[in-house]
């Protein structure tokens, strides 16, 4: 910027020897992050069902407001509920996180009285397409007009393998 502020856009020669070195080092440096990043992913699987499970060992926290909504309309008092689930969502992460044990959010809601709600009528909300709003159509939409297009125009390009020597 300084350059461009002194020089008003001119051409002058007191930068052209960084712009010579810096202008194909850019370049040379998108080519080697661009022949990281298909050798990352060259030969990547995706296992739903690992997807799956990481999701459904999450969604009890995800659920915690829909839980305590729930749980007020079975007669709860929101001020209290919320303050229950905040504490049974901290005993529950701290078994996942400091003991390694599975996430019990779900049962720990249940043997709670003051919510009033039985672990099948929590299990009934892990529905994990309740709260994802319009995630599905949006990606949809994505793959179908921007992705789509872009990969018919460069499908010479697809496939391409790249090696990495270090």
């Amino acid at each position: 910027m300084l350059v461009a502020s002194t020089q008003w856009f001119e051409r002058t020669l007191d930068d052209s020897a960084n712009k010579r070195l810096s202008v194909p080092e850019g370049f040379l440096a998108v080519d080697g992050i661009l022949d990281l990043y298909l050798n990352v992913v060259d030969g990547l699987v995706v296992y739903p069902k690992v997807i799956e499970k990481r999701l459904m060992s999450e969604l009890p926290f995800m659920a915690t407001e829909n839980i305590m909504m729930d749980a007020v309309k079975a007669g709860g008092d929101r001020q209290e509920l919320h303050e229950r689930i905040r504490e049974l969502s901290m005993e529950a992460g701290r078994n996942v996180k400091e003991l390694g044990l599975d996430n019990n959010l779900l049962e720990l809601i249940a043997a709670d009285p003051s919510f009033n709600l039985t672990l099948e009528e929590l299990k009934k909300t892990m529905d994990p397409s309740r709260y994802v709003g319009r995630a599905p159509r949006q990606v949809e939409e994505f793959l179908e007009e921007v992705i789509k297009p872009v990969l018919a125009e460069n499908a010479r390009e697809l496939g391409m393998k790249a090696e990495i020597h270090v």
